[in-house]
């Protein structure tokens, strides 16, 4: 148990679970008083499926447009274009209809509105970069337009206050924060999210989990992160093993978003997170490793580099992933490779000549000052790079 520490409780309103999601957007838009709604939606998902259809639908004359164009990894293009988007169309609410990449690119937009940005170069600035040691405020003031936010897969970005953006002129993902960049509302809907790809799923499940074991690391956690993130863990541990051969059981998707969503809880709560974090965001940015691909190549050794100074914290991560006379990398690991996800970074396509950049870079990072284990420079990143190698 943690002797001293902080919560701090998040802005979001609601999380909705249980209902179909187009209902229930068309009722909290109207709870928030929208007028002009634009749906930033998942290309797949708005081209072979018929749910952003049922969404447009539903919201009958409150409905304004549609924008489909963010690729993976949230570029600064496709964010300006769909702010463009939503000042043309003078909307007052965005829902965000997709994966992580659609999540940060909403957060990100209601942003470019409320400050008029129209170019990629207009976000330098307002990004949150180390001077002296410390991040730099946020620039940003809080957004007008309101966001939902409707994931269609299991990462949990929607469930905090920053995002990450990749700047194309640089190949670097920046991190961008504002306590109002909260979704107002999540809606979990299992039944969306059949459409989205196995690897997907499981991938971006494990990602979910990231939030949970960083945190029951970090330094600046509570009890009550603890236990959230604990039972998060164990919820997504056993439901994605399930999912993997029986995708068709609703009742455990609804179980893995859930996991998700408790898994999330520090992040949600501004615990933050450690290296892992710091490293995958390089990794995506300037590598172009699948986001969801980071943690099942990364967290087996950041759990190994990070185990001197986090016994107790390991202990309670081996428990929930059922190992409790193991060690938790070894056991984070084993169910990664259980689910069929690459475990090191020659599997994606990163080598040792790749190593003194992504120390380099990783040195940028806010979280790469927040790991529990002190991380002195980029020599510190290349060992646990070479223990994921």
């Amino acid at each position: 148990m943690r002797d001293t520490g902080q919560h701090l409780f998040p802005t979001m309103e609601s999380v909705i679970f249980g209902r179909p999601c187009a209902e229930v957007v068309a009722e909290e838009a109207e709870r928030m008083g929208a007028q002009r709604v634009l749906l930033l939606v998942s290309r797949t998902l708005n081209t072979t499926t018929d749910e952003i259809e049922k969404i447009r639908i539903a919201l009958g004359a409150r409905f304004a447009g549609v924008f489909d164009g963010v690729p993976q990894h949230t570029t600064r293009g496709a964010v300006i274009a769909a702010a463009k988007r939503g000042l043309e169309l003078e909307a007052d609410l965005i829902v965000a209809v997709g994966g992580g990449s659609v999540v940060d690119a909403g957060k990100m937009a209601i942003m470019c509105m409320e400050h008029e940005i129209i170019d990629v170069a207009g976000l330098d600035g307002f990004e949150i970069l180390m001077v002296g040691g410390r991040p730099r405020p946020s620039a940003f003031r809080t957004p007008k337009a309101g966001l939902i936010v409707v994931p269609s897969t299991l990462s949990g970005g929607e469930y905090n206050a920053g995002c990450l953006v990749t700047d194309e002129r640089q190949h670097h993902k920046h991190t961008f924060f504002h306590p109002m960049m909260m979704p107002r509302t999540i809606i979990l809907d299992p039944d969306l999210v059949r459409h989205t790809p196995m690897q997907l799923w499981l991938g971006s499940g494990t990602r979910a989990m990231d939030h949970g074991l960083e945190a029951l690391m970090s330094l600046r956690g509570n009890p009550l992160v603890d236990a959230v993130v604990t039972r998060g863990l164990r919820l997504l541990h056993d439901g994605l093993l399930h999912t993997k051969d029986r995708f068709d059981d609703v009742e455990m998707r609804r179980t893995c978003m859930f996991g998700s969503w408790l898994s999330a809880y520090g992040l949600h709560s501004r615990v933050p997170m450690g290296a892992s974090h710091a490293i995958g965001h390089v990794l995506g940015g300037t590598c172009h490793v699948p986001h969801f691909l980071c943690t099942p190549v990364m967290m087996p050794s950041v759990l190994r580099w990070n185990a001197p100074v986090t016994q107790g914290a390991q202990a309670l991560i081996a428990e929930a992933l059922r190992a409790p006379n193991g060690d938790a990398a070894s056991a984070f690991e084993a169910f990664v490779g259980k689910l069929g996800l690459p475990t090191r970074l020659s599997a994606v396509s990163v080598g040792h000549d790749q190593f003194e950049r992504i120390g380099e870079l990783t040195m940028t990072e806010l979280f790469a000052t927040t790991n529990p284990r002190q991380i002195r420079g980029p020599a510190d990143v290349i060992e646990i790079l070479e223990l994921a190698a």
